[in-house]
């Protein structure tokens, strides 16, 4: 993920983010920076975009270069709020998910802050890793109801050992940056509910950044900034950590089977038989 250095030493995002295949972070660094200039500038007098990836080399000839300075202006032009689209999506369209295809997922959450305000966390998932065999959903352990049959398996091993995720987690809730850090922190716990062992090469790269504080990143004068206690902080790793499991689920169940490059497959989650090992747990509220 490009540009944390940065975030790290300031505690400001200061450019969108952005979220392609592995050998895609160049062109799409690059072509953001274009972007801002075109409109309007950077905040200083230089810019550090963050850009993250997960390798989609099953279903993407990676080394033909194919996302282009055009693409990357038209993701930004595009950019809206309302509803996300998810799975076979933007830098998700390669990706894969406990050998199911996987891709894009989203969820949030509300959280209450008693005699303060109700407050937002949003989670937005780039998913690319695990085994079948490693697949929960709600407790259940899915992924031993279908058969081991590694489809991406290839001479040099299991092709999912490569897989990563990329998780982007925001709120309006006024969280500092050391805050926003434990909130990162926790991201992990809902990759792990979803049976994720983070595995040799697994790329699991994390931000939080709050919407809050708008005037943070002033160059001059006294900025009044406001922060919930941590003692209130509770409620937000527990909305992440469940935002964050909900959103790879999501991604799973969205995606499409996809043909893909050298003739590989990727198959999409049956989710009617889904529903029904969920249904046997009794798991499904219909």
């Amino acid at each position: 993920m490009t540009g944390t250095i940065w975030i790290e030493e300031s505690g400001i995002v200061g450019t969108p983010i952005l979220i392609t295949n592995t050998h895609s972070v160049g062109v799409v660094r690059d072509s953001v920076i274009a972007w801002m200039l075109q409109n309007g500038g950077t905040e200083q007098l230089w810019g550090l975009p963050i850009v993250a990836e997960t390798w989609d080399g099953y279903l993407n000839d990676l080394n033909g270069f194919h996302v282009k300075r055009e693409h990357v202006f038209a993701a930004l032009d595009g950019a809206h709020g309302g509803a996300i689209a998810e799975g076979n999506v933007g830098g998700g369209t390669g990706m894969h998910l406990f050998e199911f295809k996987g891709g894009t997922g989203t969820s949030s959450r509300r959280v209450r802050v008693q005699g303060i305000a109700d407050y937002t966390v949003g989670v937005l998932v780039q998913s690319n890793f695990g085994r079948r065999s490693q697949l929960q959903v709600a407790g259940i352990p899915i992924g031993r109801d279908w058969p081991d049959d590694a489809p991406f398996t290839r001479e040099s091993g299991p092709v999912n050992e490569l897989g990563s995720i990329i998780v982007v987690v925001a709120t309006d809730a006024p969280l500092l940056p050391h805050q926003l850090k434990r909130i990162a922190r926790r991201v992990s716990m809902g990759i792990a509910r979803t049976g994720s062992v983070a595995s040799n090469s697994s790329g699991d790269i994390f931000i939080a950044f709050s919407t809050a504080n708008e005037g943070a990143a002033l160059a001059s004068g006294l900025p009044a900034l406001k922060m919930l206690p941590n003692e209130r902080i509770t409620p937000f790793f527990e909305a992440t950590v469940y935002a964050v499991e909900e959103a790879i689920i999501n991604a799973l169940v969205a995606a499409e089977t996809m043909d893909g490059y050298a003739g590989h497959r990727a198959i999409e989650l049956p989710e009617e038989r889904l529903r029904a090992v969920l249904r046997t747990y009794n798991r499904l509220d219909e």
